[in-house]
Formats: C-alpha cells, sequence, structure tokens
C-alpha cells in the first residue's frame, strides 16, 4: 500500500461497526418512534451494505468457522422475538425474519464457494455462481431480512476480496441490488429544470465511501466489543419497540 492509500485508509473495523450501529438505529428509530423523519431511514439505508461487508471480512479472518455461525445463530435466535415486535406487533410473525438468519445463510453460502475456490478459481466462480442463485432462493423462501438480496451482497463483497480491482465489483454490485432489485420508494428530484427519479435504495451505495475508507485493521475492543455488537441488535430493537408500545413518538 503506497503512503498515499495509507493515509486516506483511515477507518478500522471497530469504526465501521460503530458507524453501522449508529446508522441502523436511525433506521429503526424511523420504523418505530420517529416515522415522521423520514430521511432517518434514507441515511439508514448505508448500514446494511455496512454489516454485510463486515460479515464477509469476519469470514475471511475467522479462525473457527463453526463457532462464529452458531453464535451469529444463537443471537438470530435471541433477536426474533424484538424483531417481531417491531415488525408484526407481535411475539410471533414469521413472514419475516431478522438480519442476523440472512448472515446466517451468507455464512453457509461462502463456506461452500470458498471451499471451491481453495481448489481452483474457476470451480470457485462457478460454484459461486450457482451458490448466489440458492441463497438468493433460499433468503426469499425463509423470508430473511433483506431477502436474497441481503444474502448475495454478502457474497459480492467476499468475492471482490478476492479480485482485482475488487471496488469495481462491489460498485456494480450493490448498484444492481439496490437499483435493479430491491427498488423500493423512489423520490423525485429537480435538477436544472428536469425531474430525476433517485430511488430510496440508492443511499445504500453510500456505503462504500467507508467501506473504501477501511484499512483492513480489527480495531480496539476486542472480546466485549464484539458482544456488545452482537447484543446491540436485540437490544436496541427490544427498547425502540417497547417505547413505540408505550406511545412515544418523536
Amino acid at each position: 500500500m503506497s503512503a498515499t492509500q495509507s493515509k486516506w485508509k483511515c477507518l478500522n473495523g471497530t469504526a465501521l461497526k460503530a458507524l453501522a450501529m449508529l446508522l441502523m438505529l436511525l433506521d429503526h428509530a424511523c420504523w418505530t418512534i420517529a416515522s415522521e423523519y423520514e430521511w432517518l431511514t434514507c441515511v439508514g439505508r448505508l448500514a446494511f451494505p455496512l454489516f454485510a461487508f463486515l460479515i464477509a471480512e469476519g469470514y475471511r479472518h475467522t479462525g473457527n468457522f463453526k463457532r462464529y455461525f452458531w453464535r451469529m445463530f444463537l443471537f438470530a435466535l435471541i433477536s426474533e422475538i424484538p424483531f417481531n415486535l417491531m415488525t408484526g406487533g407481535s411475539l410471533i410473525y414469521p413472514l419475516h425474519q431478522n438480519v442476523m438468519f440472512t448472515f446466517c445463510l451468507a455464512l453457509l453460502l461462502l463456506r461452500m464457494v470458498d471451499k471451491a475456490w481453495n481448489r481452483s478459481w474457476l470451480e470457485g466462480l462457478l460454484v459461486a455462481v450457482f451458490g448466489g442463485c440458492l441463497g438468493y432462493g433460499l433468503g426469499f423462501l425463509a423470508f430473511v431480512d433483506f431477502y436474497g438480496c441481503g444474502v448475495i451482497t454478502v457474497l459480492a463483497f467476499w468475492l471482490a476480496q478476492k479480485i482485482r480491482f475488487g471496488w469495481v465489483v462491489q460498485l456494480a454490485a450493490l448498484a444492481w441490488i439496490n437499483l435493479e432489485l430491491l427498488g423500493g420508494l423512489n423520490y423525485i428530484v429537480t435538477v436544472l429544470g428536469r425531474e430525476i427519479w433517485v430511488p430510496q435504495q440508492a443511499f445504500a451505495l453510500l456505503a462504500l465511501i467507508p467501506i473504501w475508507l477501511y484499512n483492513g485493521q480489527r480495531g480496539p475492543g476486542g472480546r466485549k466489543w464484539q458482544y456488545f455488537g452482537y447484543a446491540f441488535y436485540p437490544a436496541h430493537i427490544l427498547i425502540l419497540s417497547l417505547l413505540a408500545f408505550a406511545g412515544v413518538s418523536l
């Protein structure tokens, strides 16, 4: 890495995770107690790509895949009731599962592709195409958060680490996934007298800015910060949901 590149690579893993957690909190606040502030969910669109990138990084650096996966699965189970309260207003809501289940599917997919890639890059690429289609379908069948799009976002970030000019893969993948596959709400913006449709999901592409500033370092915090990150997800969702049920509104 050149001196110029090193200067710009100023964010470590701890900083990226803290930023992702803050953005997620703003997004979920808009879902629950601050629904009038729609800009919060626009800003919150950056959170998922950041987490997806961190999952791909976590898989790449973990020394124990089974422990990593089962820890994610345990917190997915813990998070489900708070998530059901937020998205369905009840303890049981089978039509939408929390994002940690999305990441569990993605980790299994990465494991399969990684094993093939270690045998040969061509086999790995073929398995990645097959696995991407499989993960995309399973994401929809399981009703996980961000559906199959969430699963293949993690795969795209992992694949980008394997090739030169990976940033091009990241940009192209996020644009395709968010602008074409996810779509959703559009805003009309007037530029030089012309109306332009801007999808809400387009804000997700801005997550590439902090991702490209990532220096590859884990950062401070250690295991306590790691578990705080896991616990923050169900804890903040539960608090926001209870506040919403109590009639709190900003």
